[in-house]
């Protein structure tokens, strides 16, 4: 159904794709993986046809319908959340609007009354009498309530845009799927729903994702790509991880046996290969030398950043008390959380969790210092020092300034070289703490604030959503550094491999501005919260 075959792709002197075939089979579903900047979202482009490749080409069964989730979030401004969903289904689209454009004029003429009755006809064999309902159910399942189905898309809430582009593509229902990055402004009750419908889903997916649990739920094979080569693995990402692993392994393995060879028998020439009665040997010895392929195993195009938080002081027992608080946004307009009392004490590690929009950043905020409460206080242990990653870090790092100014400027006890330590420890090497902070990727954003919070040496740490723009080996890096942490540790997160392995505090807000709070990991708070209803 779907092959790609000797795709090649240049970007100035970088090589992002050299001779990839493959043939993707129907009813599998692809994780798309590799390093940032190796061209997952590139491949994605190429094969929907936004993107053209310098050579090679891309093949579809001509009847097959691709579906492309798009990121372009403003394209449906002035469409009804529904209508946008229905353009997924451009054929039924055309019929609906045709069919209600009539019905609205009032009087016909008869070509017009006997077109209506052909509309009629096609509108009821595509099923469009059940459209609404189904887009209905895609939206809702997505965690777009349904007071929101008649609005234009301009009024809808900036974190819903991209789940109705989401729900447009289900809708669709094509037979095969390309995905970037779907998890997204999810939170993980509605990844939890995604995951439930693409396991049943019949069609062909490519999926990019950086949300290792979601990889493992979905997807039955890995798309590897690295150094231009994109290599494909059957099972999922921990599947993966250890087929690649010993996949190395034995060419190493390989290749040591292959060495050690070679100079036995280089050996034997230098001892020999001027002996008349060994000269047959030597010059057997030299064809096998000949011969023999020695592989150039390259080092993996993935890096992981080193990230360690060293607490400068031990924390006490009393980290933070909330009492009585209430917070909002909006200058106050609109309460997300309701008269509350909380205890914090150290060593916790507490995953916060909730739909979008109830509240989550607004309690990392009143954490953090940013927001104050609109009633009652937060009482901080004299024992703390506190270090905050907020979601958006471009509001958060200065612009106009290097990136070694910046964490200078929070440091001025510190050398040069100590900075440009803790900066080649997360990946920026050389002239990269040179360049100016307004230039950052998402990614980026995030590593250089993590590497800001390595310098402050905290015994609490703050981490707004910190997982949403790094990818699989910083995530991993993240998450190990966070199990190791001997500190507290609030956190924002839908990564929900990243909850379950650090975790042992689970804080869930809920739209009525209430909380449960639960002493236990995130899989003990799945069982419990079942048990309840």
């Amino acid at each position: 159904m779907l092959s790609v075959k000797d795709i090649g792709l240049t970007f100035g002197h970088k090589k992002l794709f050299e001779n990839v075939n493959i043939v993707f089979t129907p009813g599998y579903r692809y994780g798309i993986i590799g390093a940032n900047g190796t061209g997952k979202s590139t491949f994605l482009k190429i094969i929907s046809g936004e993107q053209s490749a310098d050579k090679g080409s891309i093949f579809l069964d001509p009847k097959a319908k691709l579906g492309w989730l798009r990121q372009d979030h403003f394209r449906y401004d002035q469409e009804t959340v529904l209508n946008t969903v229905f353009q997924g289904d451009q054929v039924l689209w055309k019929v609906m609007k045709e069919r209600e454009d009539l019905y609205a004029k009032g009087d016909l003429t008869d070509k017009e009354a006997n077109r209506l009755g052909e509309l009629e006809g096609e509108f009821m064999e595509l099923d469009g009498y059940s459209a609404e309902a189904k887009a209905s159910e895609f939206l809702v399942g997505l965690g777009i309530p349904d007071t929101l189905h008649q609005e234009l898309m301009k009024e809808i809430p900036i974190q819903y845009k991209f789940r109705v582009l989401l729900a447009q593509i289900l809708f669709q229902k094509p037979d095969v799927m390309l995905l970037d990055e779907p998890t997204n402004n999810l939170d993980i009750r509605t990844i939890s729903w995604l995951e439930n419908y693409l396991n049943d889903y019949e069609g062909t997916i490519l999926i990019v994702s950086h949300d290792r649990h979601f990889i493992n739920s979905v997807c039955t094979h890995i798309a590897d790509i690295d150094f231009g080569e994109i290599r494909i693995y059957t099972g999922d990402y921990d599947y993966y991880q250890m087929a690649s692993s010993i996949a190395r392994d034995q060419k190493l393995t390989e290749q040591a046996k292959k060495e050690k060879r070679a100079a036995e028998l280089k050996s034997f020439i230098a001892r020999f290969g001027a002996n008349k009665s060994k000269a047959r040997q030597a010059t057997s010895r030299q064809k096998q030398l000949d011969a023999m392929e020695m592989e150039s195993i390259r080092p993996s195009s993935r890096v992981y950043p080193r990230i360690y938080f060293k607490p400068q002081r031990d924390l006490g027992k009393d980290v933070v008390r909330f009492e009585d608080v209430t917070a909002s946004y909006d200058g106050g307009k609109t309460t997300v959380l309701q008269k509350f009392n909380l205890f914090f004490s150290g060593g916790e590690k507490v995953g916060i969790i909730g739909p979008s929009g109830v509240g989550k950043t607004t309690f990392m905020r009143l954490l953090s210092g940013e927001l104050a409460p609109q009633t009652g206080a937060v009482h901080w242990g004299v024992t703390t020092h506190r270090a905050y990653c907020p979601q958006d870090t471009k509001s958060y790092i200065p612009k106009n300034m290097t990136l070694f100014q910046w964490l200078h400027d929070g440091h001025p006890d510190l050398d040069m070289g100590s900075i440009r330590g803790v900066l080649g420890r997360m990946l920026f090497a050389g002239e990269d703490g040179d360049k100016k902070t307004e230039v950052l990727s998402g990614g980026e954003g995030v590593r250089l604030t993590l590497s800001k919070m390595m310098l402050d040496e905290p015994n609490v740490l703050l981490l707004d959503e910190p997982t949403s723009h790094l990818d699989l080996e910083s995530i991993e890096s993240l998450n190990e550094s966070l199990k190791q942490f001997p500190g507290t540790a609030f956190f924002v997160s839908h990564d929900r491999t990243f909850i379950s392995s650090v975790a042992n505090r689970i804080l869930e807000i809920f739209p009525d501005g209430s909380i449960q709070d639960f002493q236990g990991n995130y899989e003990d708070y799945l069982q419990w919260s079942e048990k309840k209803k």
